[in-house]
């Protein structure tokens, strides 16, 4: 099983960035220094699609909304049903299902 490495420094990965696209080989990049060739290799695609250069992904501040939406979108619904509960709990309590309000 492959050794787990603590993520890499954002500093140290545009470093990479900027020698693959000064013209070294991921793969030499990678005997020389820790990360794999593979792992370059995503780094330089991600800065492209940062940067707008690729269009196949989701830049880095696309993802993070996205998971903040989808956490936002959780919690959200996890809510509505707390609040559908404790509705019907109070309407069966009532013996009575509360009244809409006519704001119209």
């Amino acid at each position: 099983m492959p050794k787990s490495h603590p993520p890499y420094p954002p500093e140290f990965r545009r470093r990479m960035v900027e020698l693959v696209r000064a013209g070294r080989k991921p793969e030499a990049l990678s005997r020389e220094f820790e990360p794999t060739a593979q792992s370059i290799h995503n780094w330089v695609a991600q800065a492209d699609r940062d940067e707008g250069r690729r269009s196949d992904g989701l830049a880095t501040e696309e993802r993070k909304e996205l998971v903040r939406l989808r956490r936002e979108n959780r919690q959200l619904r996890m809510e509505r049903e707390i609040l559908s509960k404790a509705a019907a709990w109070f309407a069966r309590e009532t013996g009575s299902i509360p009244e809409r309000s006519s704001d119209s």
